[in-house]
This record gives C-alpha cells, sequence and structure tokens, in this order.
C-alpha cells in the first residue's frame, strides 16, 4: 500500500509540474485535458473505453455489463444533447464517467484489499488517458522549445547502417497502396494491440482478486510517460519532414526517399514550432518491442500477432519516413532497459537485472553520444561502424534474454518450493496396507461398530 501510494504520489507530482510547464507556453496541459473530458467533447473515444476496459478488469462479469451498460447509456445522453446543440460529434464521456465512480464506490462503498483493488483498477485506467494526453503535452513543449534540429546528424550517423529509411521507402513506393495500406493500420492500431495483450495478462484479476506483479501495460505507461524526455536532449522531427515534401518550407531538400542526403559537415538546422521532435528514440519501435516481449506468453496465435506487429511497426516507422535506423536501435535499447527495470522492480532487483539496466543505460547513452559528435566518422567507415552499432545493439538484447530467463527460472524454482507437497492419490491409495485398511475400529459399548468414515474421492 506504500508503495502504491508513493507511486500515485509521484505521479501526479509529475502531471503537475507538466501543467504547470504547459501553461508556462500557453497551452493546456494532461490534467486540464482529461478533465475537461468530462463533459466537453473528447479527443479519443476509444482511447477512454480502452480505460473503462482496463479499470474493468477488477469487476465481475455482472458488475462489467452494468459499468459498460451505464457508460454507454450516459454517451447516448450526450451525443443527443451535442445533436441538438450541432456540437462536435464523438464518444467516450460515459467511459470516463464510469471510471471516476468507480473511484468514487471503492472510496466509499470498499473497504480494506477490495478498495485498494478497485483504486488501481481506477488508477490503471486514468493513467492509460493520462500517458497520452502527457505524450501529447511533450510533443508541444518539445516543438516549442527546440528551435533547431539534430536530423543532419543522425541522418549521417545512419550511412552507417546504409541508409534504411531510404531503402524502406522505395519499398513502399513500389509495393504501394497494398502495403501502405496494411501497414497504415498496423502502426496506427499499436496502442489497440497493446491493449488486447495487456487485457489477455489481466484477465484473472477479477478471480484472483489481486494484479500480476508485472504485465504489459506498467512498461508501456512507463515508456509514455518518461521516453519523451529524451526528446528535449536529441530533438529530431524524421527524414519525411528534414528532408522531404511535409517538411515544406522548413525541409532543407525535397529527396526522401528518392536521393541519399549528402554527407557533408552537419549542422542543427532552425525548424517550425509545430512539428514534434519526436525521433530519438523511436518509441513506437519500443513499445512494439515490448509488446512482442509479453506477448511471448500467450497462445501461439497471440505470439504470431506479437511478431507481425514487431516487424510491421519496423518497416513502417522507417518506410513512412517517421524515423531514421538510428532511431530504432535506440528505441530497442530503451526498451529493454526500461522492461528490466519494471520486472526487477516488481519481482526484486537480482545482479543480472541491475547489469541488463546498466549496460542499457550506458549503450543508450554512447548511442546518442556518437550520433551526435561522430556522425562523420561513422558516414565515412561504414564497414566498421555499421556492424559496432548492430553488435552493441545486440549485446543488450542477448544480455537481456538472459536475464530474462534466469528470472524465470528462478521463480518457478521459488513457486516449485513454496507450494504445499502433496501426494498423489494413486500413490496414497497404492501404499496403503490392506490389512489395515480393513481393519475397523469398534466402538465402546457397541460390538462390531466402527468410527471409520468413508473417504470422498
Amino acid at each position: 500500500m506504500v508503495l502504491w501510494t508513493a507511486a500515485g504520489v509521484a505521479t501526479l507530482g509529475f502531471l503537475v509540474a507538466l501543467e504547470i510547464v504547459a501553461r508556462g507556453y500557453g497551452f493546456s496541459g494532461p490534467i486540464t485535458e482529461q478533465s475537461r473530458e468530462v463533459i466537453l467533447t473528447p479527443e479519443s473515444g476509444p482511447l477512454l473505453y480502452g480505460g473503462l476496459a482496463l479499470t474493468m478488469v477488477v469487476l465481475t462479469w455482472r458488475q462489467r455489463l452494468i459499468a459498460l451498460g451505464i457508460a454507454a447509456g450516459v454517451d447516448v445522453v450526450f451525443v443527443l444533447v451535442r445533436w441538438a446543440l450541432d456540437a462536435d460529434m464523438n464518444f467516450g464521456n460515459g467511459a470516463l464517467w464510469v471510471v471516476l465512480g468507480c473511484a468514487v464506490l471503492g472510496l466509499t462503498r470498499r473497504t480494506g484489499q477490495e478498495r485498494l483493488l478497485l483504486f488501481k483498477g481506477t488508477g490503471l485506467g486514468l493513467l492509460l488517458v493520462a500517458g497520452h494526453k502527457t505524450g501529447d503535452t511533450w510533443l508541444l513543449i518539445t516543438s516549442k522549445t527546440r528551435a533547431t534540429v539534430l536530423d543532419p546528424y543522425v541522418a549521417a550517423a545512419d550511412h552507417a547502417l546504409a541508409d534504411p529509411s531510404w531503402l524502406a521507402g522505395r519499398f513502399l513506393d513500389a509495393t504501394a497502396p497494398v502495403s501502405t495500406g496494411i501497414l497504415h493500420v498496423v502502426y496506427g492500431q499499436l496502442p489497440l494491440a497493446a491493449a488486447l495483450v495487456g487485457l489477455y495478462q489481466l484477465r484473472r484479476v477479477a478471480l484472483e482478486r489481486r494484479f500480476p506483479a508485472h504485465h504489459l501495460v506498467r512498461t508501456f505507461l512507463v515508456i509514455g510517460l518518461f521516453g519523451p524526455a529524451i526528446y528535449m536532449i536529441f530533438p529530431v522531427v524524421g527524414p519525411v519532414f528534414a528532408y522531404g515534401a511535409d517538411g515544406g518550407a522548413w525541409a532543407t531538400a525535397n529527396i526522401w526517399p528518392d536521393t541519399l542526403p549528402p554527407v557533408t559537415d552537419p549542422q542543427p538546422i532552425p525548424f517550425d514550432g509545430i512539428t514534434p521532435r519526436n525521433c530519438m528514440p523511436s518509441l513506437h519501435t519500443a513499445w512494439a518491442v515490448t509488446l512482442f516481449i509479453h506477448s511471448r506468453d500467450g497462445s501461439r496465435a497471440m505470439r504470431w500477432a506479437g511478431t507481425f506487429w514487431l516487424v510491421g511497426t519496423l518497416t513502417a516507422t522507417l518506410g513512412f519516413g517517421y524515423h531514421y535506423g538510428a532511431d530504432l536501435l535506440a528505441g530497442v535499447v530503451f526498451a529493454l532497459t526500461i522492461e528490466t527495470a519494471m520486472r526487477c522492480s516488481a519481482y526484486g532487483w537480482d545482479r543480472a537485472g541491475v547489469r541488463v539496466v546498466a549496460l542499457g543505460a550506458t549503450v543508450f547513452g554512447a548511442l546518442l553520444a556518437s550520433y551526435r559528435w561522430l556522425p562523420t566518422e561513422m558516414a565515412a567507415r561504414p564497414w566498421l561502424f555499421g556492424p559496432l552499432l548492430l553488435l552493441v545493439t545486440g549485446t543488450v538484447i542477448y544480455a537481456y534474454v538472459r536475464a530474462a530467463r534466469a528470472a524465470r527460472a528462478a521463480r518457478e524454482r521459488k513457486s516449485a518450493l513454496e507450494a504445499p507437497e502433496q501426494r498423489p492419490v494413486a500413490e496414497a491409495e497404492g501404499s496403503a496396507e490392506p490389512a489395515e485398511a480393513a481393519e475397523p475400529t469398534e466402538a465402546p459399548g457397541k460390538p462390531g461398530a466402527t468410527d471409520a468414515k468413508p473417504e470422498l474421492v
């Protein structure tokens, strides 16, 4: 309870600080944006119902049907009122009302463990929405505070990786519209895929009356809440903006994906105050990697879906010109570092976990430093720096896999030791002596009567 309280206070303090910073730049922060959706038209109805779905994992099936019915009823009323007033149409207010209602119910009608469980459910649902609002606020702050971007540095460093964004862009141009249509769905519906995997992991919460120690939603939220802070350190807009038509007058040239950018002495370039500096690291890559990791515990169909979403997301981020290859490597390292830290915080820190976090943080910092200070050297010696970049990223992947497997094996051994030893029924029946089993115990004063009772097998 103390840990959850501390986490709640820290999250609230972070959101308040972000709200103050946003207000200083003349726009609303995550708290204001989420509070407005109690009455005003929501920006994303599916997101709010996703938060409701996470909250409902603590409810019984009967309670879920009631909650969903109330949410739909409230949304119908809001839609009718907006239609009468000729206002903007959208849905989702009902879902937010029910989530807040669950929090009130937990405060007023529940006690002890049941109250804590309901608070965890509502907190998880609200954090999903708050994480999205926080990301939007971060992106606005990056566009307002970072007048120049470092795309020329990353583009030069990307020569060491054979310019994968240019290659993927040409591939999508050659295979459009089939490939682009599929990848737009994959790229845009990554949160939905993550929600499905998260709901699968949390499917037994209502029955067991407790949350699993670690699940996808925890890592997903932490990546979304704190990942954009790196954008402030290393602002990049992506090749489709810096070198493509989407950049308009601010683009250095309209050459993506047909012509490779020249390798010159890179310099920061000025850019508009609207486009988010949201490339380094690639959070879509980080989220897709996390989704892939957590889908490994599901069915075969879920494992294949996790693999498909990972490959599709990586292809889309490059082929649509949203990221450079260097962004993706940083995103992989960032995801594995955060995932390891979240797993260790849930199950306890071990030596292997500490090593992975330290290695991941070191490699991540080294990647950013090399992109910033060695891009020309990397472009001039691709035969050296290309394999080196892949090697250090592969080292983090290998260390993570070994640590995760060792941690899983340790948890399974601990569970086996803590489980009560039970003798198999067949063994118990076979070990009984026939003579002892047939020997009756006579009750006093009643010859032939026995105290033995038949066993129910």
